[in-house]
């Protein structure tokens, strides 16, 4: 639960008042040190005094906008937990915010729900200090929270499956996934057939170009990473 954490500091930044100032309404209800900027020079400012854990941006900001921001955040930071809150679903803006790490990217108006997973992923990536970034090579790596796969900074589509899949074997990376673990977690709503499953490694391995999954002959799957 989100007030379980209740002294991770949290800064929110957002250059319209309204919105900045509900959103950091609905912070204090979890977060005793909710801190607000109202553009990026102040939200820098705010960050060097009080190394906030959590960062909340919007994009289209005066001065200074939120990637660039996050940017200068990066160049010495790679552990503070970044959600972007914007109005654009722009590709552009998407590959740049994925590059800097950030935990999530969403588009206004934001859902309750969607504002608390986030907020949950980012707690949780805190306290196993984890990354959400899995390189697979130089030129491509997947974002598990985004649930976003890239390649050569080009967004590369994955089935629903492909992206179950992904998952569930950078969750288990050192070990080999049995046919059944894949069963329930990919196939959850339906049955799995060998065939099915041959097909969509198939897939799969086009798309990464790269020969990282491993198959161990009546044990199952493992992800070399």
């Amino acid at each position: 639960m989100l007030k379980d954490y209740k002294d991770i500091k949290v800064l929110y930044v957002e250059d319209d008042d309204v919105a900045r100032e509900n959103g950091v309404e609905y912070l204090e209800n979890f977060f005793d040190k909710v801190f607000e900027a109202s553009n990026a020079v102040k939200a820098l400012q705010l960050y060097e005094q009080y190394k906030p854990q959590i960062i909340i941006t919007d994009i289209q900001m005066p001065k200074i906008n939120g990637l660039e921001f996050i940017k200068q955040i990066r160049q010495k930071d790679k552990k503070t937990q970044v959600i972007v809150i914007t109005a654009f679903c722009n590709q552009e803006y998407l590959l740049k915010a994925i590059e800097l790490q950030l935990v999530k990217y969403l588009i206004k108006p934001v859902n309750e729900k969607d504002f608390e997973e986030a907020l949950m992923l980012c707690l949780n990536s805190l306290k196993e200090d984890s990354s959400n970034i899995v390189k697979f090579d130089e030129d491509s790596y997947f974002d598990i929270f985004n649930k976003t796969f890239v390649v050569k900074n080009e967004i590369i589509k994955l089935r629903a499956k492909e992206v179950l899949f992904l998952e569930l074997l950078i969750k288990n990376k050192n070990r080999y996934v049995t046919y059944e673990e894949i069963e329930s977690y990919v196939w959850f709503d339906s049955v799995m057939t060998k065939d099915a499953l041959k097909t969509l490694v198939k897939n799969i391995k086009i798309k990464i170009s790269k020969d990282i999954i491993d198959n161990l002959t009546n044990v199952g799957y493992k992800i070399a990473i």
